[in-house]
Order: C-alpha cells, then structure tokens, then sequence
C-alpha cells in the first residue's frame, strides 16, 4: 500500500491545551506521526497541488485567517500560542470584526486547538497528502493512505476545533468528486464523532457520511452526531450516526460498522474514504472504547471486504507508545 506523509506536518507544535477545565500538555503531538511512521517502514512524500482543492471545500476568508492568525496575536503583543476565549452564543448574528481575540472565537469551536507560526504549513501539507492518497487511488491503487497530521474531521467548512484545521477527509471526498466520481462515501471510525464532515456534507446527496463514535451525550464534541441527524434538503438520508456507549469492544463495534457498510453499498458509493482514529484503542488517555492492537486489523479486513477503492486518513489516537502498532494493524487488514 502507497503511505504519504510530508516532514513539514511535524512543525505544528503548540505547548498546552485547554482540557477538562485546565491547562495541560498538547495531546495531538508531533511524536504521535513519528511514531506511526516507525511501524509503518516510512512514506512517501506528496506533490503540491495548491490550495485550490483545499478552498474546495473551505471558505476563503477562513483560509485566510488560518495563515495569518499567529502572527496577528504576536502583533497584538500576545506570547505564546494563539488561543480563543471568547465564542458567541448559537445564533448570535454575523459581524465583520477584526481584533484577532473575536476572530478565534469566531472561526473556532472550543479552547484545546491552540494556533501556532507554523500550524498553517503543517496542516497545508496533512490536504496535500491526503490529495496524494486520493490520486493513488484514483489512478488505480485498491487503498492508499494518508498520515494527515494535524488531523482533520472536526473542522468545518469556515472553523477549526478539537486539534483540527482542514478537514483532509471531505478534501479527499471532494477531490474524487471533481475528478469524476458521482458518490463518494466517507467512513468515519474514531472515537469521537466528525462533527466538521457531517457540516460540510449536510445538505448534499452526492457524498454519503457514516460515523461510529462515542455517544456525544456523553463525549465530545457532544452537539453533533446524535442518531437522529441524517441530514437535509439533498443530504437527508446521507448522514448515519451509530453512537456507541462507552466501554465498547471489538464485537459490538464491528456490528455497528457492518451497519455502516450495508449503508455505504445502498447508497452506491464508488470510492470510500476512511476517516480512522486509533483512540478507540482500549489504552488511549482521553477515550473510553476496549478495541485492542489485533482487532484493527478486523476491521480493515471487513471494510476492504466491501470492494471499494479506498482512501484511509489518519485522525485521532493519542496512545502514542501503542499508536504506530495500531495503525500497522489496521494497514496490515488491507
């Protein structure tokens, strides 16, 4: 299998993090890719094929900021990391505002993804390797895959949040998409659910979103990825949520994502993107699921078993001395 990865997505490297009530050490650290690429035997590095693909899918203002919005806090005279503390209420009415402090909040969605100089470069090029793996198989490769780092399935169209930027699986949906094919689906396996996917593709019937999380009644990001959100206008019916209690294993786990794939097959997909987090491991610090080191590799193996060309994105997993056998596992069912 192709694997992608560029060394300039280890630059992203901020300090601390808000969490639980409290300042602690950034858990989505640059070790968590080194790591992978140990067990994996390394990857190759991706083309640059510009930013036209990313403004695909995000808003070009937001875009924008992302690139600047570092340098606008040190003008500002702030040290550190740049971090929102301050988000309007649901509903409060859009404003054009220019202090730096009000456009954190405005294109964020919580305190625990901390902006720094370079998490603009680091996450340009987590996109480009995600368009690497999507052109691999694109030009016929069954599966390839992308160690996108940063992450991506919890930013939206215009804001960033829960250690993401750019959502490198809907710029993967959306580049097959534009090089022709007419459904697309994304299958999304961490354990938190892809509130920033689900929003991108809500109102759209041409891009099918299936996500098994922890139930957000009780877990982050807890405003999205309730059963009962399937989509609308277009899109309903191509949203599924399978929240899943925590303390969950490998057997119930794997029922809920054969659900998922019968889904993906009804709607007629015809290239598949995996949004794959290994927190649901049974060891991860800031999850609750009991999936074990061999049991990736069950799931790879029922998800390749669908027969679609398959395009994995790496997301979550924060068990970093259990975090490259993980993933090796769940490469190795493929």
């Amino acid at each position: 299998m192709r694997k992608f990865f560029d060394p300039r997505q280890l630059l992203h490297a901020p300090a601390r993090e808000l969490h639980n009530g409290g300042f602690t050490d950034y858990a989505e650290k640059p070790s968590r890719a080194e790591t992978i690429l140990a067990a994996i035997g390394g990857a190759e590095a991706p083309e640059d094929r510009g930013e036209a693909p990313i403004l695909a899918v995000h808003d070009p203002d937001y875009i924008a900021f992302l690139k600047t919005a570092a340098a606008r806090w040190a003008d500002a005279g702030r040290s550190g990391d740049a971090m929102g503390y301050v988000w309007p209420v649901v509903g409060r009415r859009p404003l054009r505002l220019d202090r730096i402090d009000a456009l954190l909040g405005q294109y964020s969605f919580d305190g625990g993804t901390p902006l720094t100089a370079r998490t603009w470069e680091s996450a340009y090029w987590s996109a480009q390797s995600a368009l690497a793996a999507t052109q691999a198989v694109l030009d016929g490769e069954r599966a390839a895959f992308a160690l996108c780092r940063p992450p991506g399935h919890h930013a939206g169209a215009d804001y960033y949040g829960g250690y993401c930027h750019l959502n490198v699986a809907a710029i993967a949906a959306q580049a097959a998409r534009d090089a022709g094919r007419p459904r697309v689906a994304i299958l999304d396996i961490d354990y938190h659910h892809g509130n920033g996917t689900q929003d991108i593709f809500w109102t759209r019937g041409d891009v099918f979103y299936a996500s098994l999380h922890a139930d957000p009644a009780t877990d982050y990001p807890f405003y999205w990825g309730h059963a009962d959100e399937v989509g609308e206008g277009e899109g309903r019916g191509a949203t599924l949520n399978l929240p899943l209690p925590q303390g969950t294993m490998i057997d119930a786990f794997r029922a809920a994502q054969a659900q998922a794939l019968r889904a993906i097959a009804d709607f007629g997909a015809e290239l598949l993107v995996v949004s794959f987090g290994a927190d649901t491991y049974i060891g991860d610090p800031i999850s609750a699921f009991r999936i074990e080191t061999p049991d990736y590799a069950l799931l790879a193996a029922d998800i390749a078993a669908a027969g679609l060309p398959t395009v994995i994105v790496m997301e979550g997993g924060y068990a970093v001395e259990a975090l490259g056998e993980n993933v090796a596992s769940l490469l190795s069912g493929f």
